[in-house]
């Protein structure tokens, strides 16, 4: 398979018809990612209550994978328990990195990045939403644990 081939219509579609929820305002943290490989860039919001996203933003300078990637979870995050969205993600690291599936049911069209697989250059920019959003809820979880404990 040809790197151009990579980019499916599916692909281009996702990324090209993407959600830009910009910034959340009132967010409990934020976490920003860099690919040194291909220097896309994201920075994310999220406001968890009670174990579930409750809010999400995001800013995204990214190629088309890491554009479908951010598409995807910025229209299916709001109203996931944190637990599932750290799921998905270790399916989406073991779709691309150990030959896993894809993740399924409202995460469905997260199957069109699974040619990515054999382009590991390309694996850091995919991943790049989901390890920027786990990040910010560790650090959500993080300031709520220690405001139940001051």
């Amino acid at each position: 398979m040809e790197l151009s081939d990579l980019y499916s219509q599916k692909i281009l579609d996702l990324a090209g018809n993407a959600p830009q929820p910009g910034r959340l305002d009132d967010a409990d943290a934020s976490a920003r990612k860099v690919s040194r490989v291909c220097g896309s860039v994201i920075e994310v919001d999220v406001r968890v209550r009670d174990g579930v996203i409750t809010g999400y933003g995001h800013e995204i300078s990214a190629c088309a994978l890491g554009q479908t990637s951010a598409a995807v979870v910025a229209r299916e995050i709001v109203g996931t328990p944190v637990g599932e969205f750290r799921q998905v993600r270790a399916q989406m690291h073991a779709m691309l990195k150990e030959n896993g599936a894809p993740p399924d049911g409202k995460w469905d069209d997260l199957r069109f990045l699974e040619p990515v697989r054999d382009y590991s250059a390309r694996h850091m920019s995919t991943l790049l939403v989901f390890d920027a959003v786990v990040e910010a809820i560790e650090k959500a979880e993080s300031v709520e644990s220690v405001a139940a404990t001051g």
